[in-house]
């Protein structure tokens, strides 16, 4: 059975961040024919208030919610040790929503420091009009491979939370400090805003996400959808101007999907080194000695970088330098890593 959403009804429903990129024409009728799968955009009502007060709608402003809302989500599968395993239904029944930028889930196991979830009563799939579903994936980039190579630094992590996005912003503030054209690109990860301008007002020209790439989430996706939003962010960043690429990888380098793209031909070929970033020595240790069988690691930060002892420790531990976001800024530090990487520039900064 197929519904039609008149425009006030639409305009009055809360839409998530994780579906920024789907057009408004593809949001015009909801059915319930069918079960769920990741991404399909879902219209739902929200039944009870938990652990995510706000939805991140496309702006990135917060919205609060209350009980009676009808919110835009994308269903996603999710993993984040801090808060939520949670994965699509089977069906469309009550689930919860899994994270505020909009991810629509049914959750399997919590942090016991967080709260239970917001609980959300689907009310039907987005139907395009050949009652096609509406997916985040139909309304992604052009896919393709950048037709040149840039220098790329990567920040990878021991956990989620490790300092991994501030890390990035400030490596991406440092080579802008040295007068580069900076592309940045979150590869892994749940759909939100806040890495993505965090990068932004860093400096970077451009700034892409695997949403962009038509994943609402990357938990669970499948090795060839993961090498393809790696080679196509990348691509669109090249031909916007970027000289240097940063990108992030979320959770911790053992995370499945995050080990893999590591792993991968495809990172090889667009990463030159890592920067790694912990929240202990020992985490730093044991991070730095597996990213070495994988690439080039130019440096520590991350949250271990706020603590001069924890640093030390790490620099013994590992021999590489630990660098807190001050020094990452500067465009001599950023001067040094495409050094390391036998990418320097003698460009001064503007």
């Amino acid at each position: 059975m197929t519904t039609l959403i008149d425009r006030e009804r639409l305009a009055n429903a809360k839409r998530a961040f994780s579906t920024r990129n789907v057009a408004a024409t593809s949001l015009g009728a909801v059915s319930v024919g069918a079960a769920p799968r990741a991404g399909d955009v879902v219209l739902a009502r929200v039944l009870e208030i938990g652990a995510h007060e706000n939805l991140e709608l496309p702006t990135s402003r917060k919205a609060k919610l209350f009980v009676g809302d009808e919110v835009i989500l994308a269903y996603g599968n999710r993993y984040a040790p801090d808060q939520f395993e949670a994965h699509v239904p089977e069906d469309l029944g009550p689930c919860d929503l899994a994270a505020g930028g909009g991810i629509a889930a049914r959750v399997a196991f919590k942090n016991q420091r967080i709260a239970e979830p917001t609980r959300i009563e689907p009310i039907g799939l987005f139907v395009e009009d050949d009652l096609s579903i509406v997916n985040v994936r139909d309304h992604a980039l052009r896919k393709g491979a950048p037709t040149f190579k840039v220098p790329g630094i990567c920040v990878a992590g021991g956990s989620m939370n490790a300092g991994k996005t501030t890390t990035a912003a400030a490596v991406i503030r440092g080579l802008t400090q040295a007068g580069f054209k900076v592309g940045a690109a979150k590869l892994t990860g749940t759909g939100a805003g806040n890495d993505y301008w965090h990068m932004r007002d860093a400096g970077a020209i451009r700034v892409l996400d695997f949403t962009d790439a038509g994943l609402a989430t990357t938990y669970r996706a499948s090795h060839l959808d993961l090498e393809i939003c790696a080679n196509t962010l990348s691509a669109h960043l090249v031909d916007s101007g970027a000289e240097v690429l940063v990108f992030e990888i979320a959770d911790g380098l053992f995370q499945e999907e995050t080990a893999w793209l590591i792993e991968s031909a495809v990172l090889s070929d667009l990463v030159d080194g890592y920067l790694y970033a912990g929240e202990s020595a020992a985490s730093a240790a044991l991070g730095v000695q597996w990213l070495r069988t994988h690439g080039r690691v130019l440096g520590l930060s991350g949250l271990i970088s706020r603590s001069p002892l924890a640093s030390r420790e790490a620099e013994r531990a590992t021999g590489i330098s630990c660098y807190t976001r001050e020094m990452l800024a500067t465009a001599d530090t950023a001067r040094g890593f495409l050094a390391q990487i036998g990418k320097d520039d003698t460009r001064q900064a503007a």
